[in-house]
């Protein structure tokens, strides 16, 4: 009797452990799992893929967003203003039940969520996840892996999760290629305010200047700050500026008196080109670059509708309408064509599946890039031409 109660006991631990060993699950710190779930991510398990989930981060949506898993999403914050997700109802922190009842078993923020609140996110059945920024180019691997380990499990979502992130580098890394190929070096930087806000050296933004191809000139600050008398000293031939920034720089002492203020190379951008960590890091250094190397964003194709004089016949373009445009959302022959184009080429590294997606509008800007063409994602006639061209430039990183 007492042998077989010690066998029952036994038998009763080792269930016990192997469950507690699945709800454990992968630990994407050391990699990929072997399988998608459980998986565990910053010490916090998800069992499960997660029916929906909420953002509360805007940084997390642009990673969502560039990964192509917006359709996981069943609600967002205010703060996430995305236009993509407009058609998403707003949630705070303070809506466990209203997430719940939306659908999402999951919600993204980007900063620890109160007592309260985290008690009533459990006792609604959802988990929450905060995700710190990528604070450097290695570290975005990170984050994109997290992402997508969360929404698509350990060893899919996170290899999904690096494959987009070194997409992003790869974009970043041909546009300085482009922007150094026979330029002399421009200094330059990226002020957030006019009270000492920057993007330095010790920052994601920071390695954006350098990626335009220009010196960055608060590379030697640090916490996303710089002394107005550091930007005196250096000089800076142009200033990148957040929207709004530009009049406060031009009445402020002393930033009034700084050459490139006096000389109008002031430019201001959209500030989440630069905050936000999903694609628009892209547009933010598409758009240094092209301000101070213009002859980058120069087609060599022709205009809209017009017959490119280098365009292949029908024959070598597989029979596409050269004259149409393909854009985001849109689904059919024409759009699988131009993506196996874009791949033969070396823009496309997911399989073609004939829907413009993220993905594919990723590597429309790579391609409209490297080609010298305004990369604005959409496969407009003069964008199709110039794919199908003779000399259409390919991809050789």
């Amino acid at each position: 009797m007492l042998k077989k109660c010690l066998a029952v006991f036994l038998c009763a631990a080792l269930c016990l452990s192997a469950l507690a060993g699945c709800g454990r699950g992968s630990d994407i710190a050391s990699g990929a799992g072997t399988a998608d779930y459980p998986v565990t991510i910053g010490g916090g398990s998800i069992a499960a893929q997660p029916s929906g989930a909420a953002v509360l981060s805007p940084n997390a949506a642009d990673v969502i967003l560039q990964l192509g898993y917006e359709i996981a999403l069943k609600a967002k914050s205010a703060a996430c203003t995305q236009s993509d997700l407009a058609v998403l109802p707003n949630v705070t922190a303070d809506d466990a039940q209203k997430i719940k009842e939306l659908g999402a078993d999951l919600v993204f923020a980007d900063a620890a969520l109160t007592a309260a609140q985290q008690e009533a996110m459990k006792k609604a059945g959802v988990a929450v996840l905060v995700l710190k920024p990528a604070a450097s180019r290695s570290d975005l691997s990170r984050l994109y892996s997290e992402v997508g380990a969360a929404l698509r499990g350990a060893k899919t979502g996170y290899e999904k999760g690096k494959e987009s992130a070194q997409e992003i580098l790869e974009t970043l890394d041909d546009i300085s290629r482009a922007s150094h190929e026979g330029n002399t070096p421009v200094t330059a930087v990226y002020l957030s305010d006019a009270e000492g806000g920057a993007a330095t050296g010790d920052t994601l933004a920071g390695s954006l200047v350098e990626a335009a191809g220009l010196t960055n000139v608060a590379d030697s600050g640090t916490g996303g700050r710089i002394s107005a008398q550091s930007l005196s000293i250096s000089e800076p031939a142009y200033i990148f500026c957040a929207k709004g920034v530009k009049a406060k720089l031009a009445a402020a002492d002393p930033y009034r008196n700084l050459t490139a203020v006096k000389s109008g190379k002031v430019y201001e951008m959209d500030p989440d080109w630069m905050r936000l960590q999903g694609g628009r890091m892209v547009d933010a250094v598409s758009f240094m670059a092209g301000t101070v190397h213009p002859e980058l964003l120069q087609s060599s194709s022709s205009a809209p509708g017009q017959a490119a004089s280098s365009a292949t016949s029908s024959a070598s373009s597989n029979g596409i309408d050269l004259n149409q445009t393909l854009k985001k959302g849109m689904q059919g022959d024409d759009v699988l064509k131009m993506q196996n184009r874009l791949q033969e080429l070396g823009y496309m590294f997911m399989k073609p599946t004939g829907l413009f997606a993220e993905g594919t509008e990723q590597s429309v800007k790579d391609f409209q890039l490297l080609n010298g063409m305004p990369t604005t994602g959409i496969a407009d006639p003069a964008t199709l031409q110039k794919l199908y061209s003779s000399d259409a430039k390919k991809r050789t990183s």
